[in-house]
């Protein structure tokens, strides 16, 4: 909440003070009726956005299912609501990122089928993780674990982060180990290309260009870096996009060889 910045003019001599006491008397009951105002505006507009997002998230749990649900069988492995609702809350919050609304008719349907989606690629890269022989020793394990713990302040609100996800410490072990063996083989089978300079200098150009475009539309242009600045980071995001390119073509390979039931 914006604090309110008040100037009091002090007089010159205190006879002016006296003569005009009333007045600024009137003039610090005005001032405090703004200010009072301004403070109920604000709680209001607050109270209003709470409860849109209350509303909001109302509509976000009616696209859970029921946790104890088989929603797709992959290669003779179920995947339970639980996991799909874990996956659902990513995906409606890309959506709304993006400042989209996932609970809309069309986004609902798409939101859906995105989920389902990377559940089952996600299952199958790590079945193939488990086939090629890839494991997560305790080590490994209770480091990445500490990790995790370090997000949070006190054991307490690490507790309760676990609660509220309906995770227990020995069930957030076990993901915490699935991550890993996805990791490793994602980072040592999934091959990409490398990132060129030419790819790198045709993502600036096609941004600049953007940019230019927005400007004409009417919107303000905001000053383009230099390519030598961002150039890291434009690497790094074409490296995730092939990254995420290369692993969607293995499952669409994997999917040939295997048995996908989805059951929603």
């Amino acid at each position: 909440m914006k604090k309110l910045m008040y100037t009091l003019l002090i007089g010159l001599i205190a006879a002016a003070l006296t003569a005009c006491g009333s007045n600024d008397d009137a003039k610090q009951s005005k001032s405090d009726d703004q200010k009072t105002a301004q403070t109920e505006k604000q709680k209001e507009a607050q109270e209003k956005q709470e409860k849109q997002a209350k509303e909001m998230q109302k509509k976000l749990d009616k696209q859970k299912v029921d946790e104890k649900k088989t929603v797709a069988v992959v290669n003779g492995k179920k995947v339970s609501g639980e996991e799909y609702n874990a996956a659902l809350s990513s995906s409606q919050a890309q959506y709304q990122q993006m400042g989209q609304d996932p609970t809309s008719k069309e986004a609902a349907k798409q939101v859906k089928q995105q989920t389902i989606d990377n559940l089952v690629g996600q299952t199958l890269l790590l079945q193939e993780a488990e086939n090629k022989g890839y494991k997560a020793t305790d080590e490994e394990v209770n480091k990445k674990l500490k990790e995790t713990k370090k997000q949070f302040k006190t054991d307490k609100q690490f507790k309760a982060a676990l609660k509220d996800a309906g995770l227990t410490q020995s069930q957030l072990k076990s993901e915490l180990a699935d991550s890993i063996k996805y990791q490793q083989y994602v980072d040592k089978d999934i091959q990409t290309p490398e990132v060129t300079d030419k790819e790198i200098q045709d993502y600036y150009d096609q941004f600049a260009k953007q940019s230019q475009s927005q400007a004409s539309g009417g919107k303000e242009q905001s000053q383009m870096p230099k390519l030598e600045d961002v150039k890291p980071q434009i690497k790094q995001q074409l490296e995730q996009q092939k990254k995420q390119e290369a692993l969607e073509k293995k499952v669409e390979e994997l999917k040939k060889n295997v048995k996908v039931e989805v059951k929603l």
